[in-house]
């Protein structure tokens, strides 16, 4: 190795051993917006989860981000930006890692809404409905077997990474820190797999009890497919918001029996303290990176909270197979699809507002 080449290598070496924060940050949100699609462009066309945003909170600034797949938007001040990270539960967190860690922005004190569209069950709620989460639920790091070959006294052909057949106890050792039955209700938690997240209670609470009352939109439409339900009182109620469990999976499933292993899996995951509210593709990935990025003192995932609205049933009505029920809409023609959008805006919304006001509880 010459000279020159020794230079190169000792730069090198030095600027990577640079800390980002050297560079003063640029940016310092209050709230960062976090949507997981869009379907075109980020304004002036049929919306995806971002549109509403963008155009309401006039998030008209566009910033670049090495990394990120998606433009930033944010407000004239700073103090509110908007990103698109979906979909699946890979790229929200490749994309948030990115954010957190570019150096222009400092979001070691900013609150997150993360928000979007979402599957619910009639057991659980009507299309429209808006669930705040309190346990997001990994429903893709399994074992499975296919039914068609699976022991015939199963239900399902899904059991957790370490053990032998479906609901196998203990899940865990007793008392452990992945017992979910022992987590503290002060503060957001996750386990050794980060199969189950607990988001922040403290947040859940107060983004729960400043919405609760919000009236959700529902057309005919919604009305007619809820009634089809017959059998199931929560998808016969106008739209509201409740809590709920997440359960995100990168495979798009449907129909009843699916449905069935959602909620055993939500239940026996979080040792029978969670109750399933919707179904999703993205918030595993997402919580996970918020995670990293708190650990690096990038961010503070405590101050998240966790935003869910129905644009269509998970499983199929009476009278229907889950074929047909699953191929009768696509995604972004889901019946509840625009009362969605409104809805995750709607209530969403009003916690940004207060967090823009200096009214949230967390972190202060």
């Amino acid at each position: 190795m010459n000279s020159s080449q020794r230079l190169f290598v000792f730069l090198a070496v030095l600027l990577a051993s640079l800390p980002l924060y050297a560079i003063e940050p640029e940016f310092h949100p209050k709230v960062v917006i976090v949507t997981y699609f869009e379907v075109g462009n980020d304004t002036g066309d049929r919306p995806g989860e971002a549109q509403l945003w963008i155009e309401r909170d006039h998030l008209d600034r566009l910033i670049e981000v090495p990394g990120m797949t998606h433009a930033v938007r944010a407000n004239a001040d700073g103090s509110e930006i908007a990103v698109v990270v979906g979909p699946g539960q890979i790229r929200p967190a490749v994309n948030l890692m990115a954010l957190g860690f570019d150096p222009r922005f400092d979001l070691s004190k900013s609150y997150w809404i993360l928000n979007g569209i979402a599957g619910v069950s009639p057991q659980d709620g009507s299309l429209g409905a808006a669930f705040w989460t309190d346990y997001v639920v990994n429903g893709d790091l399994l074992h499975f077997i296919d039914p068609r070959e699976m022991p015939a006294d199963w239900t399902d052909g899904y059991y957790a990474i370490d053990k032998s057949r479906p609901e196998e106890q203990p899940r865990i050792a007793p008392g452990s820190k992945d017992d979910v039955r022992t987590w503290t209700q002060d503060k957001a938690q996750i386990d050794t797999r980060g199969t189950v997240v607990q988001m922040n209670p403290q947040m859940l609470r107060w983004a729960y009890g400043l919405t609760k009352d919000i009236k959700l939109p529902q057309n005919n439409a919604m009305h007619s497919l809820n009634a089809r339900y017959r059998g199931f009182p929560k998808a016969q109620q106008t739209p509201k918001v409740a809590i709920g469990a997440n359960i995100a999976t990168e495979t798009f499933w449907h129909g009843a029996k699916m449905d069935a292993w959602a909620h055993r899996w939500v239940r026996y995951a979080t040792d029978e303290r969670a109750r399933m509210g919707t179904t999703s593709m993205n918030d595993s990935g997402a919580m996970v990176a918020l995670y990293s990025l708190t650990r690096a003192g990038r961010a503070d995932w405590n101050r998240a909270v966790l935003l869910r609205t129905a644009s269509n049933f998970d499983r199929q009505p009476q009278g229907m197979t889950a074929e047909m029920s699953a191929n009768r809409e696509k995604h972004a023609a889901f019946t509840g699809y625009d009362a969605s959008l409104e809805a995750a805006y709607a209530v969403g919304s009003r916690v940004a507002e207060a967090i823009l006001a200096g009214q949230a509880p967390a972190g202060e």
